[in-house]
């Protein structure tokens, strides 16, 4: 182990799994905690460009496994809402080689399990929600709802935009609804198809979207995820809805979109929701990463690849730095992030991404071990 260095990480979602596979293979002492009792195969879509492949390349060639399961979109298609104009064709996987790695579309469930699974499984402990822990400048004391109590030298807070972390840290501060709401479903392949859809595509009207896409290799699951503004007055972070109020928020778009929509059982909707951009993301022994710092709405669907490259460059920071200074340390990991992460939010929050023709190689290229640190 890293100098026996106990790091314990609240929240196994995609940013706390990766970065508990990262400093696991940098040789930490590494214990992952989640609320939810255990894995469980939740039904949305995910799209991960190359700057997240080449962090997954670390964690013993899973981006091999995934490219193996994930269809991969030559192209990201906008259309116009109503009559299908092609408003812009961006190359994906069609410049690959100018990436340097894949472009999957996959649904989360099957990531999120090859994820776990590059973990040691003693490491991951489910049924733990955090209610509070304290910093004495040596260590943190964890409490948990079900008694149990753990003691780290250092805690990641990767908990989502309701952290409970964030808020032992800097106070208690909602979430504030962007006054949009997302509905989602998935559709058989087969359906998709037979109505002629394109492989990855996002039809775009003046106040609302949708955006369809296959999910695996052999194109057996279509998924459909919106963005459209409606009032929200519920706590919950996501209720059922239906076909008809789907149709009816997308009432007029294209005769494809509407075949979509005909095809579709299960449909649920959930609230969008953001904060303002935190000014430090970390105190004493504790520090923060993904939604937990800045959360965004899912417009650039870089929401949690902002979480992965998270959990890349923290690992790298206590790797090449240490722990005996974290104040430096951490400091070293927000700088390298801030700007980025900062910028990939508000163009997520505008929903401008490939609305119309640009390079999205400043995003799709980057890749977090060309960073230095000093």
């Amino acid at each position: 182990m890293a100098n026996g260095i106990r790091i314990g990480i609240a929240g196994a979602g995609l940013g706390g799994v990766a970065a508990a596979g990262l400093l696991e293979r940098a040789g930490f002492d590494v214990v992952l905690y989640d609320q939810a009792p255990g894995f469980s195969r939740l039904g949305a879509g995910i799209q991960f460009g190359p700057n997240v492949l080449k962090i997954l390349a670390q964690l013993d060639g899973l981006d091999k496994e995934l490219e193996a399961i994930s269809c991969l979109p030559d192209y990201w298609v906008s259309r116009k809402w109503d009559d299908g104009t092609i408003m812009a064709k961006i190359p994906l996987n069609a410049e690959r080689s100018r990436y340097g790695a894949p472009y999957i579309t996959i649904h989360r469930g099957d990531l999120h399990q090859r994820m776990l699974e590059r973990i040691s499984p003693e490491r991951v402990r489910w049924g733990h929600k955090l209610i509070d822990f304290s910093d004495n400048g040596r260590e943190v004391a964890l409490t948990f709802e079900n008694g149990a109590l753990e003691i780290v030298d250092i805690l990641i807070g990767a908990d989502g935009i309701n952290s409970c972390v964030r808020e032992k840290l800097f106070g208690m501060d909602e979430a504030v609804y962007t006054g949009w709401i997302a509905h989602r479903a998935i559709i058989s392949g087969q359906a998709a198809k037979a109505l002629g859809a394109d492989v990855n595509a996002k039809w775009w009207s003046d106040d609302r979207h949708i955006v369809c896409y296959y999910l695996d290799r052999e194109e057996s699951e279509f998924y459909l995820v919106t963005g459209e503004p409606a009032e929200w007055t519920s706590r919950a972070g996501q209720l059922p809805s239906s076909r008809e109020a789907l149709r009816e928020a997308f009432k007029g778009f294209h005769p494809l979109v509407q075949g979509y929509i005909d095809a579709t059982d299960v449909v649920t909707k959930w609230p969008l929701k953001t904060r303002q951009p935190l000014p430090v993301w970390h105190q004493g022994r504790t520090v923060l990463l993904g939604d937990a710092c800045h959360p965004m709405k899912p417009h650039m669907a870089q929401g949690a690849a902002m979480a992965v490259e998270d959990a890349a460059v923290l690992a790298l920071s206590l790797a090449k730095l240490g722990v005996s200074d974290l104040n430096h340390t951490f400091g070293a990991y927000y700088t390298a992030r801030k700007e980025r992460a900062t910028k990939v939010q508000s163009i997520s929050n505008a929903n401008t991404w490939l609305k119309q023709p640009e390079d999205p190689y400043w995003c799709y290229g980057d890749n977090v071990y060309d960073l230095s640190f000093g």
